[in-house]
């Protein structure tokens, strides 16, 4: 059964930094687009980040220099490296897979997503 497990999420200072962690079981983990997604207070879920099988990567715009997403396919793991942190990032922050090569920046065309990991940052 697919799995995807979320975890490094937690409080921080503005300014700080936290590295997510997405734990993958139950597919093909190196032939599919991996994706960051997040859902802030009272607002709909948006990108943060994608990297697709080839390692390319995309960004919101909002988090562009900040925020690296990196997959270590032998692990079956993706990461999102959170540096530069702003109150305006908290978020719960969600871990979705695509069965597909490329990234997408539309959640829609993600199939697996998991619980999702909360994110604070305090000013």
């Amino acid at each position: 059964q697919l799995q995807l497990i979320e975890s490094g999420g937690g409080l921080v200072q503005a300014g700080g930094s936290l590295r997510l962690s997405c734990a993958v079981s139950g597919l093909t983990f190196s032939g599919y687009a991996m994706a960051w997604f997040r859902q802030l207070p009272g607002k709909q879920r948006e990108l943060v980040a994608a990297v697709n099988s080839g390692g390319s990567t995309i960004y919101a715009d909002s988090v562009q220099g900040r925020f690296t997403i990196s997959r270590d396919n032998a692990k079956k793991t993706v990461f999102l490296q959170m540096n530069s942190l702003k109150p305006e990032d908290t978020a719960v922050y969600y871990c979705t897979a695509r069965t597909a090569a490329y990234s997408s920046a539309y959640e829609k065309r993600y199939t697996y997503g998991g619980q999702g990991t909360q994110v604070t940052v305090s000013s």
